[in-house]
């Protein structure tokens, strides 16, 4: 070995070790914690864990660890990702399989930073970067809400079906650096309370975006904030394309005032829509029970978000020309016509407007109007889950054709509502039907309903 080449390894060496002993201490370290000092809490108050209750209503946790037929807060719901399957783990306050063992700094760590109590990262399925913006006022209640008003359950937890090494969790100490926001919500001086309120709850608690917002290749939400026009401006995810919640006149909120944002988030429903697919397992846990002050922060809040008109194109306008096309004798010559006359008429109207807050109109219907066909085939397929609003459940559900209707006769029908009425989106296909059918499930008339009291 020459002396240049022993000079380079006498240097490289010995940087190596001090950059691989850096990535071990950086990727295994625990974050940060306001809590840290803390110490013992003591027995909370009445009144801070019915706090917590209503901050685990606005987090809606119960949505992601909790499965129909399954205690609260067990976990056990399954999450495809494009490596493979994860599963949410019980969080109740069981000290074997839950989380009774943690402190409120351990509890903060997962729950903002996304760091377990052993040290492991959680998977950013797991809304962790939103749940970063939660005041500690809010982290302190949630933390007393799970540990004196939520029953242990002993439930051991499943292991995620991500083979190694692409299940090593290291790497995500990385990725939260790169994409993870950290810090609690900071309100903009130059917006009135209940615009801050709103977006508090949006880009925070209600981690709207976790759903609404489109990803890049790291999975990562394109945007956190109001400050980026891809915050919330719709996403494809299992099997749903949750819409715009910005000003987009077609596939967002546009026609909206804030008065129909309230009524759907209070109520389910409104004369522009019906909850559905995702959105079910959020109203029935979570939105119905925000106070009204907060789902008109939440309305306000987003009403202010202004839509891509370039990106979302001449404002829909209803068109009857479809009309002469349902007519007996024009029904057998246009593909899906037929099948809409026997299969959607009855509630959703020949003239495909609906039946005002109970039955939603197809005509100019986000659903409709979006490029994706995601939603409109799925829900096709598999129905609607059951909608219970108040501690009623709905009247009204969209039954599943999936056993009544092949794959062609699903295309057709869902090709001829997003070209009727004014709708002009591209053919659905027989692929893209028989895709949806092999990946998804009828939706149960059993939902998960947490209930407290």
């Amino acid at each position: 070995m020459t002396n240049r080449l022993k000079k380079i390894f006498a240097v490289v060496i010995p940087a190596s070790a001090v950059l691989a002993a850096g990535t071990a201490w950086f990727v295994t370290r625990l974050p940060a914690s306001s809590f840290e000092r803390a110490g013992s809490q003591g027995e909370p108050s009445a009144d801070l864990v019915a706090r917590g209750e209503y901050v685990s209503r606005l987090t809606d946790c119960v949505a992601c660890h909790s499965v129909p037929g399954g205690a609260a807060y067990t976990g056990g719901l399954k999450m495809v990702t494009p490596l493979g399957a994860i599963f949410a783990t019980n969080i109740s306050p069981d000290h074997e399989t839950g989380i009774g063992a943690y402190t409120l700094a351990d509890f903060d760590r997962a729950l903002r930073s996304g760091v377990a109590k052993d040290g492991h990262r959680l998977y950013p399925a797991m809304p962790y970067p939103s749940y970063a913006k939660l005041s500690d006022d809010d982290v302190r209640a949630l933390y007393a809400y799970f540990m004196k008003g939520v029953p242990a359950v002993h439930q051991e937890n499943r292991k995620s079906t991500i083979p190694w090494p692409l299940n090593m969790r290291w790497p995500l100490a990385f990725w939260n650096v790169v994409f993870a926001p950290s810090g609690v919500y900071r309100p903009d001086p130059s917006k009135d309370a209940q615009w801050n309120r709103g977006a508090y709850l949006v880009e925070g608690a209600g981690h709207c975006g976790a759903c609404h917002t489109p990803r890049n290749l790291a999975f990562n939400e394109k945007g956190t904030d109001s400050h980026s026009a891809s915050f919330v401006s719709g996403a494809l995810i299992d099997g749903w394309f949750a819409p715009s919640l910005r000003n987009d006149a077609n596939t967002g909120l546009g026609r909206w005032s804030e008065d129909d944002v309230f009524r759907f988030l209070k109520t389910g429903r409104n004369e522009h829509a019906v909850v559905f697919g995702s959105m079910t397992e959020a109203f029935n846990n979570s939105t119905q029970f925000f106070s009204d002050d907060d789902l008109r922060a939440v309305a306000h809040y987003l009403k202010s978000l202004p839509g891509d008109q370039q990106g979302d194109g001449a404002p829909w306008q209803y068109e009857p020309t479809q009309a002469a096309s349902l007519q007996p004798a024009a029904r057998q010559s246009i593909p899906g016509a037929q099948t809409y006359m026997a299969k959607c008429s009855f509630c959703h109207g020949a003239d495909g407007r609906g039946q005002g807050q109970w039955v939603p109109p197809l005509a100019g219907a986000a659903s409709s109007l979006v490029p994706d066909s995601s939603s409109s085939i799925n829900v096709t397929l598999n129905g609607s889950g059951r909608v219970v609003a108040a501690g009623v459940p709905d009247s009204y559900r969209m039954p599943s054709y999936r056993a009544q209707l092949s794959d062609g006769e699903i295309a057709d029908v869902l090709t001829f509502v997003r070209s009727s009425w004014g709708n002009r989106q591209p053919p659905v296909t027989r692929g893209d039907v028989k895709k949806l059918r092999k990946q998804t499930v009828s939706a149960s008339s059993s939902p998960v309903i947490l209930k407290t009291h």
